[in-house]
């Protein structure tokens, strides 16, 4: 980490691997500039990373090894694992950060752990409702967590919790339908559908749109299409439309996806959680269809949380036949009323001052120490007490400090377990 003005805190986020954890990351570190902070983001090498991270203004940026599990690859990773660490340590010796916020997935973690090597404060934030195991693992190392569903908090296991929802980037928030159409090239007096997978796009999803488009087509309906099919499937996809003579776009990716929807009358989407938060931002009425492999299946309980409370239309990809999901994304776009009603159900859902929270406390706790989230109900009302594991967390503390190389492997064998 580059000297920087030695007055200001400096702020490491980590929140590489994919776009859920890294703009969320993003929202927080733009808060954290607007409050006078040096702001240093820890990124993967993937390439979603490395593209997103151009909208970084004012941050300092660092790529770390990567270090997920992939395919049983068990050596791999505690090569990455061990790399990511040192890394990290390397550039805390440049620059002594005040805290580290870790924004969920295995990139998170060696940077947490050397934070707490050198004595910096450590917290996390975890953004769907089962926490994913490497926020699981550090929820015993940090001073206190943040969580975008309530139900997380329980699961989460740390010391203190605060429910503040999921950051988003400033951009998304309502905006006027027509003007967004127009900056896209489309017509705003036709229906516009988004279909959307997560920032790598879903294959899945790309499939279900495939098959029930001559369905709709059959309509005779004058709709327009932005599909964002990520990298693999654009020219198969957009060979479809042409086929059938449907006015789309289709884009791999959008890098100012706030405007596509801004310009939807309804979506298609994953069930990520930081795409839901977007999608609460922007009042968009969405058809979600979870990612039926994803870890713990989050996905699932995040749309069903949605659709419990009718923010959203919820489809499990196995039951997604082409008439279903054609009679569910048909009701989406012409139904007035039930698109009028899930846009009230989404304010709810919509937490506009999550990312000045996280920033907020985070800022308190480096001044004022743990009194800053402890016993005073006007500077954390949604903090809880200490759970059960604040009483263990000296003993790993001990062996984080005093034995790094069996610790590692220790680590090792807790993220790597079935």
């Amino acid at each position: 980490m580059k000297p920087g003005d030695e007055t200001k805190p400096c702020i490491a986020i980590a929140c590489g691997g994919t776009g859920g954890h890294l703009f969320p990351g993003l929202a927080v570190g733009s808060q954290l500039l607007n409050l006078g902070c040096d702001v240093s983001l820890l990124v993967s090498p993937k390439d979603v990373d490395q593209q997103a991270v151009k909208s970084a203004r004012d941050m300092q940026v660092f790529t770390l090894p990567a270090v997920a599990l992939q395919n049983g690859n068990r050596l791999a990773f505690l090569r990455g694992f061990w790399n990511s660490l040192r890394a990290s340590r390397k550039l805390f010796k440049q620059r002594r950060p005040d805290a580290v916020l870790a924004m969920g997935g295995f990139t998170s973690a060696p940077p947490v752990l050397a934070a707490r090597l050198i004595g910096a404060k450590a917290f996390l934030h975890e953004s769907n409702t089962i926490p994913g195991r490497a926020n699981r693992w550090l929820a015993r190392f940090i001073r206190c967590g943040f969580v975008g569903f309530e139900q997380a908090g329980a699961l989460l296991g740390a010391k203190r919790v605060s429910v503040t929802g999921t950051p988003v980037r400033s951009e998304f928030q309502t905006r006027d339908s027509a003007a967004c159409c127009q900056a896209l090239g489309l017509d705003p007096m036709k229906p516009v559908l988004l279909v959307i997978g997560g920032s790598q796009g879903a294959s899945g999803i790309n499939e279900l749109i495939v098959a029930a488009l001559p369905l709709l087509v059959q309509r005779g309906l004058n709709w327009q299409w932005v599909h964002l099919t990520g990298p693999k499937d654009v020219t198969k996809v957009a060979a479809v439309y042409d086929k059938l003579g449907v006015r789309a776009i289709v884009q791999p990716f959008m890098e100012n996806l706030a405007v596509a929807m801004g310009a939807a009358t309804a979506c298609v989407s994953r069930a990520g959680a930081s795409s839901l938060a977007e999608i609460a931002a922007m009042r968009l009425p969405s058809l979600l269809v979870p990612f039926p492999h994803a870890a713990d299946n989050h996905q699932f309980h995040n749309a069903h949380a949605f659709a419990n409370s009718g923010a959203a239309r919820f489809l499990e990809q196995k039951e997604a036949q082409p008439e279903i999901v054609a009679t569910l994304v048909l009701d989406l776009v012409e139904n007035n009323g039930a698109r009028s009603s899930i846009q009230s159900a989404l304010a709810q859902w919509h937490a506009p001052d999550a990312a000045r929270e996280i920033a907020g406390t985070m800022l308190r706790v480096i001044m004022e120490g743990d009194s800053a989230i402890e016993g005073g109900e006007e500077k954390s009302s949604k903090l809880q007490a200490p759970s059960s594991r604040e009483s263990s967390s000296t003993k790993y503390q001990a062996v984080l400090r005093g034995g790094l190389g069996i610790w590692v492997f220790w680590v090792f064998g807790c993220f790597t377990s079935a």
